[in-house]
């Protein structure tokens, strides 16, 4: 077991969650599974994403995520983050501004792409502002766009 492994509380809809994660991300699996009864609901399980492991339980209509929590995809390309995009959106993701979206369970990611980073972390201050004042306009981030912004500035 990891000495530190997010614990996530979805309200009734754990089971129809880690589906579409372990689905959707590859170097996903389900580790262990708990539910009431054989036939029952999903209670609890361990599971990853992306080769991070989680814990979750079936907590209720009680809890609900916030947005000071979001799943970070460090994408390689425009193409995925597009492909993972267009599956929280296809599954009825909401999108937000600057690459977040909140996924029909009620869990925020960010769809980045790696340049991204690479670009806010440039030396030139003036670059690195145009970056993000263009990250800033969007919704899904554009890396051309991205890209161009660091390249006029």
């Amino acid at each position: 077991m990891n000495k530190i492994t997010p614990f996530l509380m979805f309200d009734n809809h754990f089971e129809a969650a880690i589906t579409f994660y372990t689905e959707t991300f590859p170097d996903s699996q389900v580790m262990n599974i708990a539910r009431t009864g054989e036939d029952g609901p999903v209670t609890s399980a361990e599971f990853i994403v992306g080769g991070q492991k989680f814990m979750g339980y079936n907590g209720g209509d009680y809890f609900k995520f916030a947005n000071g929590f979001s799943l970070f995809v460090n994408c390689e390309s425009q193409a995925e983050v597009d492909r993972y995009w267009d599956k929280l959106l296809a599954a009825g993701a909401q999108p937000e501004q600057c690459g977040w979206i909140v996924d029909p369970f009620g869990l925020t990611w960010q769809i980045v792409p790696q340049r991204f980073m690479e670009l806010i972390a440039d030396s030139n201050p003036k670059k690195v502002q145009a970056v993000m004042d263009a990250m800033l306009k969007m919704i899904k981030l554009d890396l051309a766009a991205l890209e161009k912004a660091f390249d006029e500035a």
